[in-house]
């Protein structure tokens, strides 16, 4: 799949989340004046990974608290950082009503990944962002939980190197584990600070 597809594919997929979202909230009208829709959406769920400091953490660890969740690997060149820095720049200018948010960044690349490698990217970042990584299948069936699009990219030059494809999406997670809000990454500061804002009241 080329970027060109991807990003078409993506944005479908954002769209399809979204709508589902609005449409699947309770309360919400049906689409269909013979069929009532209600529940939540199907994005997240149990996870088992490794932070950055070598422990075995689960989605339960977590309870209490509002996820912010961002998938992408430490060696990709402009999404994962972009997207890590205005998040902790809207995490700052929500000053203390971040303290009830953890910033999560699970990688896509577990092969390279290591617990050692996350805890010296995430603390360039934000000093509360949480790095996740795993075995390749538990990365696997966590991405998969979130809808997250995510493909091994060899280089044409060195086939020791690689990149990776894959979505961007913020996912705002409730304090019970089910989801809150998709945010397009592509939002800037001021804008993902306004959705977080509104989601939490």
């Amino acid at each position: 799949m080329n970027r060109t597809t991807m990003a078409l594919a993506f944005a479908g997929l954002l769209t399809g989340v979204a709508l589902g979202f609005l449409a699947l909230r309770p309360g919400a009208p049906s689409t269909d004046n013979q069929t009532a829709v209600s529940g939540k959406p199907s994005v997240g769920g149990p996870f088992t990974l490794i932070d950055q400091t070598g422990k075995h953490v689960t989605d339960k660890d977590y309870r209490g608290k509002y996820m912010l969740v961002f998938f992408g690997y430490t060696n990709c060149p402009d999404i994962c950082p972009a997207g890590l820095q205005v998040m902790s720049a809207a995490l700052d200018k929500l000053g203390k009503r971040a303290e009830d948010i953890v910033p999560v960044f699970i990688t896509l690349d577990p092969a390279q990944d290591t617990p050692e490698r996350l805890a010296t990217y995430v603390k360039s970042f934000n000093p509360h962002l949480v790095g996740l990584t795993g075995s390749d299948a538990d990365i696997a069936a966590t991405a998969k939980a979130y809808r997250v699009y995510y493909q091994k990219v060899p280089d044409d030059k060195d086939p020791t190197r690689y990149t990776i494809d894959h979505s961007a999406i913020f996912y705002l997670m409730g304090k019970d584990g089910a989801l809150v809000a998709p945010i397009p990454h592509t939002n800037d500061v001021d804008q993902l600070t306004l959705a977080l804002d509104k989601a939490l009241s």
